[in-house]
C-alpha cells in the first residue's frame, strides 16, 4: 500500500493527539493558540509585527509549559515544527467543533 499525504498527516496528527493527552496541556494549547490568533488579528489592524511575535511567543510559552510540566514530555514541534504547527491548529479547530474535549477525554470523539 502507497502511502498517501492524507494518510502521512494523519499518522502525524494521531501521534500529535497522543502527546496531548492530559486537559492542562490541552487547555494550555488552546489558549496559546489563542493568542497567536489574537496577536495576528492585532498585527492586521496596526500593521505592526509586534502584536503578531508577542501571540507566537506566548502561543509557544502555553504549549511548552503544558508538556513539560504537566504531559511530561517533548513538544513535537522540536523535531516536526511545520506539522506540529499544523496540527496545533488543527487540534484547535476540533476542540472548536466538539470533537475533542478540554474536560476529559472520555468526551473525545475522534
Amino acid at each position: 500500500m502507497i502511502k498517501t499525504d492524507k494518510h502521512t498527516k494523519q499518522k502525524f496528527y494521531d501521534f500529535y493527539l497522543e502527546e496531548h493527552q492530559n486537559m492542562a496541556c490541552r487547555r494550555l494549547h488552546f489558549a496559546g493558540s489563542s493568542f497567536g490568533l489574537l496577536g495576528l488579528a492585532k498585527s492586521i489592524k496596526t500593521r505592526s509585527p509586534k502584536p503578531l511575535l508577542k501571540g507566537i511567543a506566548a502561543g509557544y510559552g502555553c504549549a511548552w509549559i503544558g508538556h513539560f510540566f504537566f504531559e511530561k514530555n517533548k513538544p513535537a514541534s522540536f523535531k516536526s515544527p511545520l506539522k506540529s504547527f499544523v496540527s496545533d491548529f488543527r487540534m484547535y479547530t476540533d476542540v472548536l467543533r466538539g470533537r475533542l474535549s478540554l474536560k476529559d477525554r472520555k468526551f473525545d470523539k475522534i
